[in-house]
């Protein structure tokens, strides 16, 4: 599984470089290929290749008039390319997403079980104090055994 953050480096021209702790995972389970996407445009979703189908094939499910499965196409698409990681572990960030999200210089790569998110690490402090963990999202993580 992914976890943890990971900082990594966003070169002059756009390429992520994977940190080493999570490669080893993605280059043992995954393979070069990779969907790089969005939500909002505010940070960097990195799906490898088997996971973003995975996501597909339950979206192809689902009637093509679902309001959310078009919302979600709509974001995931416009901010979206396929990408794949070269020798040295570097993955492009599409243009139109890298300036959105200010992916430039150092970054924090989180990890999320199956796919990472890269964020500029200010925007990423400013989220997470934005978003408090509440004593309803501890009751809710307990009501899941965690």
């Amino acid at each position: 599984m992914l976890r943890g953050n990971n900082p990594a480096t966003v070169d002059g021209k756009g390429r992520l470089k994977i940190p080493a702790a999570f490669k080893t995972y993605l280059d043992e389970n995954y393979g070069p290929d990779y969907y790089v996407t969005s939500l909002d445009g505010q940070f960097v979703r990195v799906y490898p290749f088997a996971e973003w189908r995975s996501i597909e094939e339950k979206l192809a499910a689902v009637p093509s008039m679902n309001k959310q499965r078009k919302k979600f196409l709509d974001r995931t698409n416009y901010w979206g390319q396929m990408a794949k990681m070269d020798s040295q572990g570097r993955i492009l960030i599409p243009v139109l997403l890298r300036e959105s999200a200010a992916m430039r210089g150092e970054v924090a790569v989180l990890g999320y079980l199956t796919y990472l998110d890269v964020w500029n690490n200010e925007r990423y402090r400013e989220h997470l104090e934005g978003e408090p963990l509440t004593d309803e999202d501890i009751e809710g993580l307990s009501n899941l055994g965690i």
